[in-house]
């Protein structure tokens, strides 16, 4: 796993401005797999009180890019992916749990899935997202 553990890939989170602000963490990290977490608040939700797109769409990229991180290492780009939106997000928490499909010496394929948690941690599937990872380590 290239040294990397969940200590650090949570010190990697933080070290971002825009996850602090929506205050998201990783719950999960390692083996080809990440869990990244997202209390759902209202100034993250749109005007029919559903959990905004751009929060999941966000989840989504980051949960895609740890999980890559596990076999690419931590040097790494997410060079797309798409999102399908399942149903509304409602409840307490998001949680993004994404595992790599393939992984080959400079890119790695990963789904997505996003849950809506409620506070009993029932889970509901509110969408699926699909990307592409890549190294950005220097060529050896």
């Amino acid at each position: 796993m290239n040294g990397l553990d969940l200590d650090l890939a949570r010190k990697v989170l933080d070290s971002q401005p825009f996850s602090r602000l929506v205050g998201a963490r990783v719950t999960a990290f390692g083996d080809g797999a990440a869990t990244l977490e997202v209390d759902i608040r209202p100034e993250l939700q749109q005007q029919n009180g559903f959990l905004h797109g751009g929060v999941l769409a966000y989840a989504a990229d980051n949960a895609i890019t740890f999980a890559a991180g596990t076999t690419l290492g931590p040097a790494v780009l997410t060079g797309g992916f798409s999102i399908q939106y399942v149903r509304p997000a409602t409840g307490s928490t998001l949680v993004a749990d994404a595992e790599v499909v393939h992984t080959g010496r400079r890119q790695a394929v990963v789904r997505c899935e996003l849950f809506a948690a409620g506070e009993d941690g029932e889970r509901t599937l509110c969408a699926v997202a699909q990307g592409t990872v890549l190294s950005a380590a220097p060529s050896s």
